[in-house]
C-alpha cells in the first residue's frame, strides 16, 4: 500500500500484535478522524492515515516500552544510542505530517459547519417570511369574518322578518302532525 495509508493487517504486522488488537483501538471517534475506506482491486479496504498510524504506533510502542523497562532494570550498559538523532528527524517529519492532516481535518469540519450555518440561516429566513404571510392572512380572514358577521346581524331598530316560520305555531302543528312510532304504542303521553 502507499506510505501514507496502512491497512489493519500491515499495522498488526508492524506492531507485532493481532489484527483484533488493532481493531480494538479503532473506536468510532478514531474511525471518524483517522480511518478511510479505499477501493482496492474492487474491494473496499479500511486504511489508517498517517496521523492515526502515529497514534497507534505511540499506543503499541508504549505497551512494549513498559515491558522493556521491566526487563532492562539491571542492564544499563551506558552505551549512547547513535540512532536517536535519525529517529528524532523522522519523528519530526511524522509530527509535521500529523499536524498537517489534523489541520486538513479541522478545515473540512469548519467548512461543514459553515455550510450548516448558512443552511440554518436560509431556513430561519424562510420561516420568518412564512410567519409574516400567515399573520397577514390571519388578519385578512378576521376582517372578512367581521364583514360577514355585520351583514348577518339584523339592526336593532328594525322589525323581525315574519317570513321565517315558527316551529311551535298552530299552523305548523296542523300541517305537520307528528307520526307516532310503534314502540311508543303502549305509552301514554
Amino acid at each position: 500500500m502507499s506510505e501514507n495509508f496502512k491497512t489493519i493487517r500491515e499495522l498488526a504486522d508492524e506492531f507485532k500484535v493481532s489484527k483484533q488488537a488493532v481493531r480494538k483501538r479503532l473506536t468510532d471517534e478514531f474511525r471518524a478522524n483517522y480511518v478511510e475506506t479505499v477501493d482496492r482491486n474492487g474491494v473496499e479496504t479500511l486504511v489508517v492515515t498517517v496521523t492515526g498510524y502515529m497514534l497507534l504506533k505511540q499506543h503499541f510502542s508504549s505497551d512494549k516500552d513498559s515491558e522493556k523497562v521491566g526487563s532492562n532494570v539491571g542492564g544499563n550498559t551506558g552505551n549512547v544510542d547513535t540512532t536517536s538523532d535519525s529517529k528524532q528527524t523522522t519523528d519530526d517529519s511524522y509530527v509535521f505530517k500529523i499536524l498537517e492532516q489534523q489541520l486538513a481535518v479541522k478545515d473540512k469540519q469548519i467548512e461543514n459547519k459553515d455550510s450548516q450555518i448558512s443552511q440554518m440561516q436560509n431556513l430561519l429566513d424562510q420561516q420568518q417570511r412564512l410567519a409574516l404571510q400567515d399573520k397577514k392572512l390571519l388578519e385578512e380572514y378576521k376582517a372578512e369574518i367581521k364583514e360577514l358577521k355585520s351583514l348577518n346581524i339584523p339592526k336593532q331598530g328594525s322589525e323581525k322578518d315574519d317570513s321565517i316560520p315558527k316551529e311551535n305555531s298552530a299552523e305548523n302543528r296542523v300541517k305537520n302532525p307528528q307520526k307516532k312510532k310503534w314502540w311508543h304504542f303502549g305509552r301514554r303521553m
